[in-house]
């Protein structure tokens, strides 16, 4: 069992930064592979980024590749998801999620934050 507690979150203006982390309970943590997903009002959950259970691998959306970076801190329990140049679209809840491997679908994690919320105004 793995529980997830995002934090970071907050209102920017376009072309800020933001550093999001999610703090995880359990041993097992670096047994599993991490990932961040977003859904804005009105539309479905979308995968932002993943990382391996090492941190060796890492795996981004088009829409966020060369401005997001996610790593992982296995000694802390916690994934981060540094967030540079962003854009209005980027608003959104922002959920990070644990499971057995490395995908770009909700499917595949067991294991999910409540949210923080990400809002990027103009």
């Amino acid at each position: 069992q793995v529980q997830l507690v995002e934090s970071g979150g907050g209102l920017v203006q376009a072309g800020d930064s933001l550093r999001l982390s999610c703090a995880a309970s359990g041993r097992t943590f670096s047994r599993y592979a991490m990932g961040w997903f977003r859904q804005a009002p009105g539309k479905e959950r979308e995968f932002v980024a993943a990382i391996s259970w090492s941190g060796g691998n890492t795996y981004y959306a088009d829409s966020v590749k060369g401005r997001f970076t996610i790593s992982r801190d296995n000694a802390k329990n916690t994934v981060y998801l540094q967030m540079n140049s962003l854009k209005v679209e980027d608003t959104a809840v922002y959920y990070c999620a644990a499971g057995p491997k490395v995908v770009p679908s909700y499917e595949g994690y067991d294991y999910w934050g409540q949210g923080t919320q990400v809002t990027v105004s103009s």
